[in-house]
């Protein structure tokens, strides 16, 4: 490791991991829920946004691809992206498509509702994604919440990407749905 190098500096490895995983084998979706869980951890029992700030493989993937790679802009984020009200709006709207997900999951589990052997991106496009899963390894209602929870990780991969594209490298950051959570916390905590 080079000078002034921490072991934190190369966390945008797991965001590669993680997609290329669940890309081939959808049951690896779950690892997801480390993203989700680690930063509310973090905001709750240590009062701060020390995840998003340095171990959020996310906002590193964006600052090595835009900045160091320069395949950003560079452009100064607009300002509606940093209010309140487009931050906390964007939030429970993913939060409400996260519950669908759980519902979706429910549904199989229950035989109320049908297997989907599909990704959702944004929300509204249903790609078929029948090679990266063999029925009958886990449970329907596991393969189902990993199809769901990897179309919101996807989706939330690709706008992160094309913000970074079109402004600065982390604008991602700015309105991401676990920031707007974590930092909610804090301020709460604090």
């Amino acid at each position: 490791m080079k000078k002034g190098k921490h072991w934190y500096d190369y966390i945008w490895i797991w965001a590669i991991i993680y997609f290329s995983l669940s890309f081939f084998n959808i049951i690896f979706a779950w690892l997801g829920m480390i993203d989700f869980m680690l930063p509310l951890a973090f905001a709750i029992f240590g009062g701060s946004k020390y995840f998003c700030n340095r171990l959020c493989a996310r906002g590193q993937l964006f600052l090595k691809l835009g900045g160091q790679y320069k395949l950003s802009r560079n452009v100064v984020t607009p300002a509606w992206m940093y209010s309140s009200i487009f931050r906390y709006g964007f939030m429970i709207f993913f939060l409400t498509m996260f519950g669908n997900v759980v519902m979706q999951t429910w549904l199989v589990a229950s035989g109320a509702g049908d297997f989907q052997q599909m990704v959702t991106l944004f929300w509204s496009f249903q790609v078929p994604w029948e090679w990266a899963y063999t029925a009958g390894g886990v449970p329907d209602w596991v393969a189902q919440y990993s199809f769901g929870f990897y179309s919101l990780m996807l989706t939330s991969l690709l706008l992160g990407l094309i913000a970074m594209l079109i402004y600065k490298p982390r604008t991602w950051c700015s309105f991401c749905p676990m920031g707007t959570m974590t930092q909610g916390i804090c301020k709460f905590k604090n």
